[in-house]
């Protein structure tokens, strides 16, 4: 079994949380790339385990662990300008057409570094998907296609665990994505991972208005 990662600052909590365990195969057994190559190769069945685009996630043997921003999460919005997709998001892309904007999408790393220079105008969508539903917004759920037991554990143990993120790793962090070290705290305090019920709400309606567009 192979574990999907996704290369995002969003999952930071996740990846110190495997590395502090005592889980050695995750340590491993991964495949790393951006969220749509992840979601790709879960639905192909490359990889036993992911976090995949909410999108996707309909029918799927799902957990209750995800990546969710209740309000403004500062790394997905849509911008001025000519109206293009994000290749590395499908939730994202979807979400936009859902609330009828147009513009070019812009997520994960590259959309944080946008935020820190301002240089653009721009919509974030997890803060509009929330003023018009008052719900948060589920970017990726956690889904598995075998060893459920198994990751059912991990992802308990992850959620039942506050977890701090040493100074030195945000540095590294900062300087590996060339952003300030207060944005890297600023940006990991909009991320939850808790699928509880106004989650599962959301992502319904979120699938049910996704076949509409």
């Amino acid at each position: 079994m192979v574990f999907g990662k996704i290369e995002y600052l969003n999952l930071l909590p996740f990846e110190f949380f495997i590395k502090k365990s005592n889980h050695t195969y995750l340590k491993r057994a991964v495949k790393k790339s951006h969220p749509s190559i992840i979601t790709d190769l879960f639905l192909k069945r490359k990889v036993s385990a992911a976090f995949i685009s909410s999108i996707k996630s309909g029918g799927r043997k799902c957990l209750d662990a995800g990546i969710v921003a209740d309000g403004e999460v500062l790394s997905v919005f849509v911008c001025k300008g000519e109206d293009k997709r994000d290749i590395e998001s499908k939730s994202s892309n979807i979400l936009k057409e859902i609330l009828g904007l147009s513009g070019e999408v812009v997520i994960g790393n590259k959309a944080l570094q946008m935020y820190v220079k301002g240089d653009r105008e721009c919509i974030d969508l997890a803060k509009e998907w929330k003023d018009r539903t008052s719900l948060p917004f589920v970017f990726a759920l956690f889904c598995v296609n075998s060893k459920r037991v198994f990751y059912k554990k991990v992802v308990k143990s992850f959620l039942s665990h506050k977890i701090k993120i040493p100074y030195y790793i945000k540095k590294r962090e900062s300087q590996r994505l060339d952003l300030p070290l207060c944005m890297v705290d600023k940006y990991l305090k909009k991320i939850g991972y808790k699928i509880g019920k106004k989650e599962k709400k959301s992502v319904k309606i979120f699938l049910k208005k996704a076949k509409m567009v």
